[in-house]
């Protein structure tokens, strides 16, 4: 049986942590913060519950699966979950809206067709077939197996170009995904649709690779799922899950160091000085923070996928950028949710290349300064029907998310320019609840800050899943480091952020210490 020391309590560590404690090993995570989750959060106050942190899972199948495996209760008799239908509403500038069934191709080239026009079902259904090309060439090598030593065959974008009509028939070559939908959607509100579920990733359609095509195709076929009592509910699952196992948790714990003997990683260092001995250790904070752990030095080598350096792997990052931020407003609301609301509405912005200047910067790759929000941004409203979230049948919670800068090239702890940003929130999602201010009891902001404060997250930022392309600018490190004995797992690291992916990260930092180095993931 050895020792495994895990360094925080995020999904991806906790995933790590009961995997491993079934299999034999004695398992203590050491968490800075007062609580579990990461950046799973929950806002309770006068009866209304809000996530703070994702609102919705896609691919529970990476939760059955670890549940199976670490008990006897499945996920399902662990959480109430239920699929969202419709999936997702849209509102367009030009007065367009859109609601997309959940997990229904079929659905969804008839509403296209019939809210957007005939034909445009058809041409949506050409890319999202083209995006299954994408899915099916990677879905191993990204989320079902450790990063790859050869990792640079990643960096070739799998997204086939359809062929151009005219003499020659040339395929069209490598594109960004921007450049992917002006071609082949043209229609300015599927462009619209497309850049949303890269934005709600936290990528910039102008530099994400064409194989970011495979987040809408991901949604469109597994589907998108809520968990009653929100997705708090399920890192509450996973973290009794982990004491059920005897994982031992310490809250209040800060890692300042990584004990190093004989060439391999030994234990941690806690701020108090205690040092807890361990075989191995799992890191599952950003991976950037492990320099100073190390006396200074991260453990890479120049050619490996590193934080900051080499191969940038923050999604839409140049010049040392961070990604993006998401800004929160939790909503208490007098009146009760109609029957007919939408769990998830999207209200597109107008002017996205103002957008997209606020959130990333200018976007051609030089350096970022300050950057202004802009008046009025796509904003993804959440109104889910689970009587946990509100006091009563006459109240709802409702909460606004929008991507955002992370902090540093914008002030969030700036009080005046937080309130006034989230009036423009509300104002923009009075288009899915009218009345919505009028009827708003009271509101409570989380902005990048805010993350920065609760998580450790680096500026604040959110990390989005790996992609392939771009040369390997949207890889992330490996969960085996070059210090043997150290792995890594969470959002920042090898496949990315997301809940799933969390999940797929433990996973594959379990088999790694199991089995060994040469273990490649499922068969």
């Amino acid at each position: 049986m050895a020792r495994i020391a895990v360094i925080g309590a995020g999904m991806g560590a906790m995933a790590a942590a009961a995997r491993l404690a079934v299999a034999g090993h004695r398992v203590a995570v050491y968490e800075r913060g007062d609580t579990h989750g990461g950046g799973v959060r929950r806002l309770a106050r006068d009866g209304f519950a809000f996530d703070t942190g994702p609102g919705l899972l896609h691919l529970p199948a990476v939760y059955r699966d670890l549940f199976v495996k670490t008990g006897k209760e499945s996920l399902e008799q662990s959480v109430e979950l239920s699929q969202v239908d419709p999936a997702s509403r849209h509102l367009f500038p030009d007065g367009t809206v859109l609601s997309l069934p959940n997990a229904s191709r079929a659905g969804v080239v008839q509403a296209l067709d019939g809210a957007v026009g005939a034909g445009m079902g058809e041409r949506w259904s050409d890319l999202v077939n083209r995006a299954r090309e994408v899915w099916d060439a990677t879905r191993r090598p990204l989320l079902e197996e450790p990063l790859r030593p050869d990792w640079r065959v990643l960096g070739r974008d799998p997204y086939p170009a359809p062929r151009r009509r005219g003499l020659f028939r040339r395929g069209a070559g490598p594109a960004m995904l921007a450049d992917v939908g002006k071609r082949e959607l043209r229609d300015p509100r599927l462009v619209a649709l497309l850049e949303s579920y890269a934005l709600a990733y936290g990528f910039d359609p102008r530099r994400a690779p064409a194989s970011a095509t495979a987040l809408p195709y991901l949604e469109q076929t597994f589907g998108s799922w809520y968990v009653r009592g929100g997705m708090r509910a399920l890192a509450d699952a996973l973290y009794e899950r982990c004491r059920a196992r005897k994982v031992e948790f310490s809250f209040g714990s800060e890692v300042t160091r990584i004990v190093e003997k004989d060439g391999r990683a030994a234990g941690v260092e806690l701020a108090d000085g205690a040092v807890a001995a361990a075989d191995s250790v799992v890191c599952g904070v950003d991976p950037a923070l492990l320099a100073p752990m190390l006396g200074g030095t991260g453990p890479w080598e120049e050619e490996d996928v590193r934080p900051g350096a080499g191969p940038k792997p923050n999604a839409g990052a140049a010049g040392g950028d961070r990604g993006v931020g998401r800004f929160t407003v939790c909503l208490a609301v007098r009146g009760a949710r109609p029957e007919s609301a939408a769990h998830r509405t999207v209200v597109h912005a107008p002017d996205r290349t103002a957008e997209l200047a606020g959130v990333f910067g200018d976007g051609d790759g030089r350096p970022r300064g300050a950057r202004t929000p802009c008046e009025r941004p796509t904003v993804t409203v959440l109104r889910p029907d689970d009587p946990t979230t509100r006091p009563d049948d006459g109240h709802e919670a409702v909460t606004l998310t929008a991507a955002v800068a992370p902090h540093g090239p914008v002030d969030w702890r700036d009080a005046e320019a937080v309130e006034r940003y989230a009036d423009r929130l509300a104002a923009v999602a009075e288009a899915a609840v009218p009345g919505l201010r009028d009827r708003t009891l009271w509101r409570a902001v989380r902005t990048p800050a805010d993350t920065a404060a609760e998580t450790g997250a680096v500026d604040g930022a959110v990390p989005g899943p790996v992609l392939a392309g771009a040369d390997g600018e949207f890889l992330r490190p490996a969960n085996a480091t070059r210090l043997p004995g150290l792995y890594l797992a969470g959002g920042w690291s090898h496949p990315g952020g997301g809940l799933a992916h969390a999940g797929m990260s433990g996973a594959m930092v379990a088999g790694l210490i199991v089995d060994g180095a040469d273990w490649r993931g499922s068969q």
